[in-house]
């Protein structure tokens, strides 16, 4: 079950850019599967994909696009992964990018496509094919809660984040949508996000900006530890309002801190309609020497089978926290310098169990469906923190069942 209520924002129009769902009968007839973001001419857009070297089709064919040209189009299905499907997989992704750009009258380019569902199985292209036309006759600037309905695979509910701010005067818009419930641990350098604003930014900032916000944002979640071969992220500038945001400007700083703040948003939704869930979880390591050691320790506990199997318990068992922080590669660890603490319950003191901790008062730290997990290692000042979730018996009949 999802944790919290999850429902949908009043999305916030963004000028320059339209949207268009259709049902093509991918997997499950008459259930919204294709979605089609049409993008005005001038739009900026900034793509981070997956770093599994098993990438799907799609996104082959959307990075080599993407590096030719600003897109016109993105196409998205849900209910085919096209991965693992050799080189039959990118002529049907080129086949579908083919039929938006004769439909709308653009270069083949110019279309990005993405897909995500089951891998290995070849892509239903006839299917795509015909209903693309319908897509983008019905492309409006009101449908990104349909588009976030569209993309949904195992998702148990939609996911959007939307936002109105202020900067120099101008009011700028800003409107995304993400899906992915199992396999999440992204490395970008199956989750998909799409994010579309109406400020003006070029291309080469647009692309800093994406990369610094995925790095606090997509690449800090983990639900299972498997990266997707289908990741992606997509952030487009329409240009449609004010003047440019210009980078190392202050009104630049303020704009990215938004995005990164929508993006997060976004990224924890994922955590909280994870298959199977029934916790979520931030786990922060603090007083870290390194960012990567702070991430090493904390990507440990939060992969770890036996701490999310105690997690879905609300079992304090506080030995396996500590043997996986003791396990984590941390050359310079220094045991008497650790804590450990559930929400604000100090478990471990100076490497050992702490003398006021009480299993009473860990229970009661652990029954609620959010937690903080703390670790501070007495190292340095740096601190990080990542997004994770439980381990529970649905989770498994989820993924045991995924293709009956």
């Amino acid at each position: 079950m999802a944790i919290g209520k999850g429902a949908l924002p009043e999305f916030v129009p963004v000028p320059g850019v339209k949207i268009g769902v259709a049902s093509a009968g991918i997997k499950v007839a008459g259930r919204k599967d294709l979605v089609v973001f049409e993008f005005a001419e001038g739009a900026t857009t900034a793509g981070v994909f997956t770093q599994n070297q098993f990438c799907a089709a799609p996104v082959t064919v959307a990075k080599n696009h993407l590096a030719q040209c600003s897109p016109r189009y993105l196409l998205i299905n849900t209910g085919n992964a096209n991965a693992g499907t050799g080189a039959q997989g990118i002529d049907d992704a080129l086949a579908c990018c083919a039929q938006v750009a004769a439909t709308a009258n653009v270069a083949k380019a110019a279309v990005l496509p993405f897909s995500t569902g089951v891998i290995g199985q070849p892509l239903p292209v006839d299917k795509l094919l015909f209903a693309i036309p319908a897509c983008i006759e019905n492309l409006t600037d009101n449908q990104w809660a349909s588009a976030a309905e569209g993309i949904m695979t195992t998702d148990t509910r939609p996911k959007g984040a939307t936002r109105k701010v202020v900067i120099n005067g101008q009011v700028l818009s800003l409107s995304g949508i993400s899906k992915g419930a199992g396999m999440i641990c992204p490395n970008m350098a199956t989750m998909l996000a799409f994010v579309a604003t109406d400020a003006k930014i070029s291309a080469q900032a647009l692309d800093g900006m994406l990369s610094r916000a995925a790095t606090q944002s997509f690449n800090r979640i983990t639900v299972d530890g498997d990266t997707s071969t289908n990741d992606a992220c997509i952030f487009t500038a329409t240009g449609k309002t004010g003047n440019e945001l210009v980078a190392g400007t202050s009104a630049f700083a303020e704009f990215e801190r938004v995005f990164t703040e929508l993006m997060l948003e976004l990224a924890q939704a994922i955590v909280k309609d994870a298959e199977g869930v029934t916790k979520f979880v931030e786990v922060t390591v603090a007083q870290s020497n390194s960012s990567e050691t702070a991430l090493k320790v904390a990507y440990a506990i939060g992969h770890s089978p036996l701490v999310k199997t105690a997690l879905f318990a609300s079992d304090p068992n506080w030995g396996r926290i500590l043997a996986v922080v003791g396990r984590a590669g941390i050359d310079d660890l220094q045991i008497d310098k650790t804590n450990i603490y559930l929400g604000d319950v100090c478990i471990v003191s100076g490497g050992a169990v702490s003398p006021d901790y009480t299993e009473e008062r860990g229970q009661q730290a652990m029954l609620g469906d959010s937690l903080v997990i703390r670790i501070e290692l007495g190292l340095g000042e740096i601190s990080e923190s990542i997004w994770t979730t439980d381990l529970s018996h649905d989770y498994v009949t989820i993924n045991a069942e995924y293709r009956t």
